[in-house]
This record gives structure tokens, sequence and C-alpha cells, in this order.
């Protein structure tokens, strides 16, 4: 699917499948706008249309993953952190499908910071939403003087970088690189602040490819109980592409394996009715 004509994150191949499907995960709804630092930015449509959002044309997309993970978040949360929120689509998402009351972006990237900051308010959410410019790897001191507090959210989620050091092809676009590329260690920081962020009991929630499962689950274990791991596959049968990782804070239930769920049916390209449904915001992740 081309990426200049769907808001899509760039896709592993084998999550999606081939061709184009019969439901975009956002569709363009006018013509590309210059913005800040010669952007050429995309006005796109999310959730059969309830929430539009800004976005690049070109380098990172937000698209399914941004999508599942705020359809993840349980229902009454009353405030939700989204690490690495880039623009902004997956805790946004939360809040029109009304699974939070309240929402916190935090972003490094100043680019991405404007256009989170333009969705917030021209979807009408400057009331229940803050965005925060704030490299989440420094430490914790710098981080609270930022604003972003300790034990403070309910729910935690992230889309963290997905290339461990030296794998994949690093992107020309810089915030794309940075969006796709992180090492281990990066990664175990993550979720270190995912739990610190956390109130008692709170919980935290990732989506990352299943091959990085290994380290999501060291980082977690250290941190968090009542490990759920959803995996997602392409079609019946196959191998998992991605994984919902859910944990958590002083929970010391055991960890959960779910059975994997296709994200397409055994032929064509079309989405099943589950993941349909999610991705027109009439229904939510139930796991």
């Amino acid at each position: 699917m081309p990426e200049g004509q769907f808001g899509l994150r760039p896709p592993c191949p084998a999550m999606y499948g081939s061709g184009k499907t019969s439901l975009p995960v956002a569709m363009s709804l006018d013509q590309p706008a210059q913005f800040v630092k010669h952007q050429t930015i995309t006005r796109d449509a999310f959730l059969g249309g309830r929430l539009t959002l800004s976005q690049p044309r070109t380098g990172f997309r937000a698209g399914l993953d941004s999508v599942l993970l705020g359809a993840a978040v349980p229902a009454g949360t009353r405030n939700v952190l989204d690490l690495g929120a880039g623009v902004g689509t997956a805790a946004l998402c939360a809040l029109a499908m009304g699974r939070a009351e309240k929402a916190c972006l935090v972003e490094r990237d100043e680019a991405a910071l404007a256009l989170a900051r333009d969705n917030v308010a021209q979807n009408g959410l400057a009331e229940r939403a803050d965005v925060l410019a704030l490299d989440i790897l420094v430490k914790g001191a710098d981080r609270r003087t930022a604003g972003l507090n300790d034990n403070a959210y309910d729910v935690v989620i992230a889309n963290p970088p997905y290339f461990g050091a030296g794998q994949g092809t690093h992107a020309p676009d810089g915030a794309r690189a940075d969006a796709r590329h992180m090492d281990t260690d990066s990664l175990d920081l993550w979720v270190k602040c995912a739990a610190t962020a956390a109130s008692a009991g709170g919980t935290a929630i990732v989506i990352y490819p299943a091959e990085g499962l290994a380290a999501l689950l060291a980082a977690f274990d250290r941190r968090f109980g009542g490990i759920v791991i959803l995996p997602l596959c392409p079609r019946p049968g196959a191998s998992a592409s991605r994984v919902l990782v859910r944990g958590q804070k002083g929970s010391r239930a055991p960890l959960k394996l779910l059975a994997a769920r296709p994200l397409h049916g055994e032929q064509g390209n079309g989405f099943t009715p589950e993941f349909e449904a999610i991705l027109r915001g009439t229904a939510v992740l139930d796991w």
C-alpha cells in the first residue's frame, strides 16, 4: 500500500499481507500542506472519521500498531501516558474511543510535537490531553522537572522503536530512523520509565515485533507482574509478527500467553471482522 496514499506506519510486510487491504488504517482527507521545516503533511482520518490527524506525508506514519495500542487501553482509565507519542495517534485513539478520560503525550522530536499539539487542538481535546517535550531516556530528575510525574498514571502505553542495534536498514529520514531503531538497553529504559510513571497497580502496554519478545519480557519481568501476551499473526496458522504485552505494577499473577489472533482471513487482504471493527472505531481490543 503506497505510504503517500494512506496514513500507514511503515509495516512489517508479513503482518499486513501483500497488496491493498479492504479497509485502510487511515484515509487522507485533503491535499498535502506545507508545514514547519519544509515538511509536507497530510490530514488523515482514523476510526472511521471520529479522529483526524496531521502527520508527515513521508517518513514515519502512524498505522495499525498505533490504533491497536489505543484500542488496548482498559475501560475506565482515568489517565493514560503515551511514551514516544509521535503525532499522538495511540493516546488520541484511546480518548476518541472513550477508553481514557485524559492523556499525556510525551515526545522528543520537535516536528512531531508541533503536529501532536495541533492534533490535540483540532480534535477538540485540549482539555483532556497534554503534550510534553521530553526525551524519556534522560534521568528521572530531568523527567520530573519536565512535568512527567512518578507513580501518576493508570495506564502507560508505548510503541517503541523496533529494530535492535545493527539490525535492519536505517531510514534516511532522521525522525523515521529514531522511530525504528533502538538497542536492547534503551528498550529496558523505556520499560523502566513506564514502571516509574505508572501508579500503584497501574498497567503498562507495549506493542512490539514478535522477534523482540524475549528482550521485552526481560524488561517487563523485572518491573511488572500479571504479564499477558497477545500474539498477532497475518493469517490463521501463521507465525506471530507482532505482540501486545501488558503488565501490572505490583502484581504477582503468573504470565499468561493468549492464543494468536489473525489480522486477515485465509484468503484476500481484508481484515477480519474483529480488527475491521476496531479500525472503524466501533469496537475495542478485548484481551
